[in-house]
């Protein structure tokens, strides 16, 4: 790596506003008038810690401040149900009765169960919701976090086949027929999140705003710029402090997901493991991603999407998005030989900083 790390980044994925390009002298001299009707220059903004990180949503519509905090109190609904090893959450409940009985969820769990199972049967367990057999033997990202023996491993192994999860559609119940399954839903569940806060924005009538979960960005609508102005979306550095960017892409209602080996990790005996795990193997993917960022319409898909990339590699997963995706799906690889690959799509679109220190790599070179 050209950098040795000397942070821990949570969030992947930063924004350069239009202002930002300008210099101090020319945002002073900026007034209201330069922005599109009915938007202000400085958002509404809210901030919390939540999910593992801080959350923020700003809003640009003028006399929309009341929607932050109906958008806040959805996040922290979902959170509530979803986070495992949290009292009162309803994925918890499903993994304490696995083996022993089915479980009534809510209609919210119950879906983002249903979304988690087909994702992890269209990517024939790149993404894996029964992964949590592994990861809570691993425990990375909290203080107890340890490698594992294997013994321990090839045990978790035996527990982690998404198909023993039943569903009853009449009574909305969740049960797990292997007693030691569990379900962990941390791969996918602020896409979710982010989704259900961007669907309450627009229940409010809001054009333009930015939600941000920390890895999950969500660019609603227009730039407050004007209509037909997009966001200017940066890609963070993965290898550098929070903020500073490789390269930039155009984007308008949006997500733009990014998941890196660098956001959590543990090192034992010099070596480091980092939080993305494969369901095969019992460790965390092997393999030239340092990150990966997947830009398409759904914050769930793309959460789900860059779980499955990383499990395929650059070649694969750039041949994925390609191939299996709706059209205006897109990605952008950074290897941990500092190049920068992404889809066909959007090569005329993607503009890397020519300071960042990396460099575009040949797709044809891919092994």
């Amino acid at each position: 790596m050209k950098r040795k790390i000397g942070v821990l980044l949570t969030l992947f994925v930063v924004f350069i506003f239009s202002a930002a390009c300008s210099s101090e002298e020319e945002t002073d001299q900026s007034t209201e008038a330069s922005y599109a009707q009915g938007m202000k220059k400085e958002p509404y903004t809210q901030e919390e810690f939540l999910l593992g990180t801080y959350t923020r949503i700003r809003v640009f519509d003028e006399d929309k401040e009341d929607v932050l905090q109906p958008a806040f109190d959805r996040i922290k609904e979902l959170e509530d149900k979803i986070t495992i090893n949290q009292s009162g959450s309803e994925i918890d409940e499903i993994n304490e009765n696995a083996g022993e009985k089915p479980v009534k969820v809510s209609k919210d769990i119950y879906d983002l169960l249903k979304q988690a199972r087909d994702y992890s049967e269209k990517s024939d367990g790149g993404f894996n919701l029964m992964v949590g057999a592994i990861t809570q033997l691993w425990r990375i990202g909290f203080d107890d976090a340890r490698k594992p023996s294997q013994d321990e491993i090839d045990e978790a192994l035996k527990h982690v086949d998404y198909n023993d999860i039943v569903f009853d559609d009449d009574k909305q119940t969740v049960y797990l027929e292997d007693e030691d399954a569990i379900i962990d839903l941390g791969a996918i569940a602020k896409g979710y999140i982010a989704d259900e806060a961007v669907a309450v924005l627009k229940e409010h009538d809001v054009k333009s705003a930015i939600v941000d979960l920390g890895g999950n960005i969500y660019v609603v609508g227009h730039s407050n710029r004007g209509e037909n102005e997009d966001w200017t979306v940066g890609i963070q550095d993965p290898n550098d402090e929070r903020g500073s960017v490789l390269g930039s892409i155009k984007e308008s209602d949006k997500t733009i997901v990014t998941s890196g080996i660098y956001e959590r990790y543990l090192e034992v005996d010099g070596e480091s493991y980092h939080h993305l795990f494969d369901a095969e193997t019992g460790y965390p993917y092997d393999n030239d991603i340092a990150s990966a960022t997947v830009i398409t319409d759904k914050s769930i898909d793309g959460d789900g999407l860059t779980t499955v990339i990383f499990d395929k590699g650059v070649k694969d997963g750039l041949k994925y998005i390609e191939d299996n995706t709706p059209e205006g799906t897109s990605a952008v690889f950074v290897t941990k030989e500092d190049k920068v690959y992404m889809t066909e799509d959007i090569e005329d679109s993607f503009e890397l900083d020519e300071d960042s220190g990396y460099s575009l790599g040949d797709r044809s070179e891919l092994q």
